[in-house]
């Protein structure tokens, strides 16, 4: 065979990794169509046919076990596949083998029936006559897993049964995937993501006899998540908790011949419906196209479509509706052609006729809030339609009042910054860790948030806490654990109110290994702990035993005194999340949602929410963004599992192709957790994603495990060897090869696969990012030795970027007491500076440097923030610190917001200032009086 192209005799399972197994599979299917046709070009031509025929067998062996956990192609196409080849019918096999993967490529397959061996045999047969649709065409095309132990005939029998029971009139198509073993139901709901239900059945066995390498990764949950030892209804059971812990979404139900007394109110509530060995398929088929309609449904997007097809006279606001102002005009009318008719004719201000109105819904809108709800894992779900920067200002304004203590980490998005400003609150900023050498910051450590919490308790406030804000995951990707740092602090503070901006973590709930680091699983976890009855014991028992001076109530790190120490009485689960739906899930821009998890909402916060949301939200949403909020709450029901799973895989390749190729590697690396997390946060010791010497590294402990972790999805690629800072890589991308990222910083720039990047795009990259390097190589083995010193120079300013500041600290004056803990009135010192005469201006120079050295104090009146970093860096109150000065010196940025160059920066006067201090220690006497 020595005319064809080398391959390797089994699928490269090493060369993809744990993070793309199904991608291996249509690689595997792929190179099967490809053996096949050469084994029957060998054969026409009469050449020996046992290399190719070996080289077919063996892709065969690989489907065989792929296949196990599919029910397309599955295994009984797999064994036809075989027969032909036994039969040594080359020219079928390679007909067969090429319309499978035409099928598989792109999922056609899913847009139409797929068929069986049998009626595949058939189309062979007649593959010369005109074939006519399938009339289910076009439907939704899903699988369906049975887990039993019976024998293979069995299986066949529940297919059938289940089959026939279809109908013209149904609205999906699935087909139906059977396994013998609790191991295999665990590989297959996350190997095949295109299952929606799943029955347990019967008697299964516990051990998968598939043994492939590339499976095994699924089987780590196990591991973490130890089942008891169990038979029977109660291993499924078991197994049916596990499954929905997995894939919360998918719906699960019960076949048992158990007896009644056994099964009612012993089954947990994972399962749909419970059903007894004799009941008919129709039921189950029933029940199967039931809840998967239950996902499918979108109450405001079909609301909206049917207004639509409505003929009506608008005689009321929005000329545009119906596209009539465009279509009775003449000069507009390219704005119509280009956007088309169908936006145009939902475009309304209408709430009745089917509607309804976002600021008080009753209808569609609160239908469809519901359903994200559930599909988010919160306990209420509101919509926002001009992006989570006012929904952060929804959520701080229903519940800071003034004088409110609020905790929040000094890099979030401004958002927060401006929301404090409006609700009054004492703001304490907290520090995250600096990565200097990258620019950056990290995220706040929990030792720092414990510190201040504790200066906070030690000063008698503990009380006028009020709330804890924090960024998760950050633009670089670095997440929180929220149920440590929210156990940790609750320890302190039962109360405490947390906001976490998940603005950049939408997807995050919908993949098993990145769901238990977003805040409502973490919030779900908790109240599920401390309402337990075990808790409850374990907190009397610890109580008791402190009181017998039998152990300690804090341990050196805190984590035992958080383990146990929590009053469940009083400790009260109160957790919101603001997700930009549109930047990361499907959504129009500026589409965004506010998930609740508060025990405490419908008795102390409903009222102030809803005139928060009233405040901030305008009487003229936009219908479309609603519509696409609801129909993007669908398609992650429905395959955002398989969605963020290839996007992780996606960003694995583009990490293993940059580290792999010895061009790109020259002058471009990715950032691995090592580099971008401090030792003493990564309690695995995770140290990479992808090492080309080593291989692949594993998320799974560090998720489990580490007070940080990487995303997965954010590819930071550092770029200081090409000499080219973050903002003018960025135009390169743009400028001349139409590739857009946003986030950079001196010498990095961030890559973000999302659920709409394919294959195609991250190939393009590599191919660009290539050539960018053959460029700058070019050009340096063709340059001066003092272009090359040049060079060289300018790498150099690049690696040693300017340190990174921390908060310095609010003036006197705009401080609520004479006490010493950090809090500041943010909203006094921002109205201050509206009064001109209230500001001077100082240039930033090495006077004002110098000036600061000898001891004269600065306090800004405004927000500077340089791009990048992208957050402000002064507010207005903080005294300006020398550290913040040589930052602002040695930056190297071309977008400073705050900071005007042709006049200086903004500062109070010395008069104000002590006017203010003055007054504000008369208050503070008053007080103490």
């Amino acid at each position: 065979m020595n005319d064809s192209p080398e391959h390797p005799d089994h699928a490269d399972t090493e060369s993809w990794g744990p993070y793309a197994v199904p991608q291996l599979r249509m690689d595997a299917w792929n190179e099967f169509q490809m053996r096949s046709s050469w084994l029957n070009e060998f054969a026409r031509s009469s050449q020996d046919v046992a290399e190719p025929r070996g080289l077919a067998q063996a892709s065969l062996n690989d489907l065989r076990e792929f296949e196990t956990y599919w029910a397309f192609p599955g295994t009984a196409r797999v064994a036809a596949l075989a027969r032909l080849l036994e039969r040594g019918a080359y020219a079928d096999l390679a007909i067969e083998a090429r319309e499978l993967a035409r099928q598989l490529v792109g999922d056609a397959y899913r847009l139409r029936e797929p068929m069986d061996a049998e009626q595949a045999a058939r189309r062979r047969e007649q593959r010369d006559k005109p074939q006519e649709r399938s009339s289910r065409d076009g439907k939704p095309y899903f699988e369906v897993l049975v887990v039993d132990g019976v024998d293979a005939y069995d299986h066949d029998e529940i297919r059938e049964g289940l089959r026939s029971c279809r109908r013209d009139t149904d609205e999906f198509v699935y087909e139906v995937v059977t396994v013998p073993t609790l191991q295999d139901a665990i590989i297959a709901v996350q190997f095949n993501w295109t299952i929606q239900a799943v029955f347990l059945r019967y008697n299964f066995s516990f051990k998968t006899a598939n043994q492939h390498p590339a499976l095994r990764r699924y089987l780590s949950v196990l591991e973490r998540d130890k089942l008891p030892v169990s038979f029977g209804l109660q291993r499924s059971v078991d197994l049916g908790r596990l499954l929905h812990k997995l894939r919360p979404e998918m719906d699960l139900f019960l076949v048992t011949d158990a007896p009644l007394e056994r099964v009612a109110g012993n089954t947990g509530t994972e399962f749909k419906r419970i059903f007894y060995r004799l009941e008919q398929y129709m039921e189950q088929h029933l029940s199967i196209l039931k809840w998967v309609r239950a996902r499918f449904d979108t109450p405001f997007f079909s609301a909206l479509r049917r207004f639509s097809a409505k003929p009506t006279g608008v005689f009321h606001a929005l000329p545009i509706a119906r596209g009539k102002s465009m279509s009775s005009g003449h000069w507009a009318r390219d704005l119509l052609e280009f956007y088309g008719p169908n936006i145009f004719m939902a475009e309304t201000s209408a709430t009745s006729g089917g509607l309804d109105s976002l600021l008080q819904p009753r209808g569609p809108i609160k239908k469809a809030q519901d359903l994200a709800a559930r599909a988010f894992g919160a306990r209420q779900t509101f919509f926002v339609t001009n992006g989570t920067s006012t929904a952060n200002k929804i959520v701080a304004q229903a519940l800071i009042q003034p004088g409110d203590i609020v905790l929040v980490d000094r890099d979030c998005h401004k958002s927060h910054h401006y929301a404090l400003v409006l609700a009054g609150a004492m703001t304490v900023y907290l520090d995250s860790y600096a990565l200097p050498q990258y620019s950056m910051y990290g995220a706040v450590p929990l030792e720092e948030i414990e510190r201040q919490l504790l200066e906070l308790k030690d000063a008698g406030k503990l009380d006028r806490v009020r709330m804890l804000i924090l960024t998760n995951c950050t633009f670089d990707g670095i997440t929180y654990d929220p149920q440590t740092v929210m156990e940790r602090v609750l320890a302190i503070k039962p109360n405490m109110i947390f906001l976490w901006d998940e603005a950049w973590y939408a997807y995050g709930r919908f993949s098993p290994l990145l769901r238990r680091r977003t805040a409502m699983e973490a919030a779900s976890r908790l109240r599920e702990r401390f309402r337990s009855c075990a808790y409850r014991k374990a907190y009397s028992e610890s109580i008791a035993s402190v009181a017998a001076g039998d152990g300690a109530s804090q341990s050196e790190n805190g984590a035992a005194s958080a383990a146990h120490q929590i009053d469940p009485e009083t400790v009260r689960i109160r957790v919101y999340a603001t997700h930009s739906t549109h930047k990361t899930l499907t959504s129009l821009r500026q589409g965004s949602m506010i998930h609740v998890f508060d025990e405490d909402f419908e008795q102390n916060a409903v009222d102030s929410f809803h005139e928060a949301f009233m405040t901030h939200t305008s009487t003229s949403p936009n219908y479309q963004i609603v519509a696409s909020l609801d129909a993007g709450r669908r398609q992650v029901e429905l395959e955002g599992f398989e969605m963020v799973e290839q996007t992780i895989g996606l960003a694995m390749t583009l990490r293993q192709r940059i580290s792999e190729h010895p061009d790109l590697s020259r002058f471009f690396s990715v950032l691995r957790p090592k580099d971008m997390i401090p030792s003493k946060h990564r309690a695995s010791g995770i140290q990479f994603y992808y090492d080309k010497a080593r291989g692949w590294g594993s998320l799974d402990e560090a998720y489990h495990q580490d007070e940080f972790t990487l995303d997965p999805t954010r590819v930071t690629l550092y770029i200081g060897a090409t000499g080219m800072d973050g903002d003018t890589f960025r135009h390169l991308l743009m400028d001349k090869y139409d590739i857009q990222i946003n986030k950079t910083s001196r010498n990095t720039v961030l890559f973000m696969p999302n659920i709409g990047t394919t294959r195609g795009d991250i190939a393009y990259l590599v191919d660009v990012l290539v050539e960018i390097a053959h460029d700058i190589a070019d050009r340096l083995s063709v340059e001066s030795s003092g272009g090359l010193s040049r060079h060289s120079s300018r790498v150099d300013d690049l690696i040693d970027g300017p340190p990174l500041p921390n908060f310095s600290r609010f003036h006197p004056a705009f401080k609520p007491d004479a006490m010493p803990t950090p809090e500041g009135d943010l909203r006094r010192a921002y109205f201050l500076a509206y009064e001109g005469s209230n500001i001077d201006l100082v240039g930033l120079d090495a006077k004002l440097l110098d000036s600061i050295k000898d001891g004269k104090e600065y306090v800004s009146a405004a927000f500077v923030t340089p791009y990048p970093p992208g957050f402000p860096v002064l507010v207005p109150g903080q005294v300006i610190s020398r550290e913040i000065i040589e930052y602002l010196l040695e930056l190297d940025v071309k977008e400073i917001h705050g900071y005007d160059p042709s006049k200086g920066l903004r500062v109070f006067t010395e008069r104000v200032l002590t006017e203010t201090a003055e007054h504000s220690a008369a208050v503070h006497t008053t007080e103490r009086a």
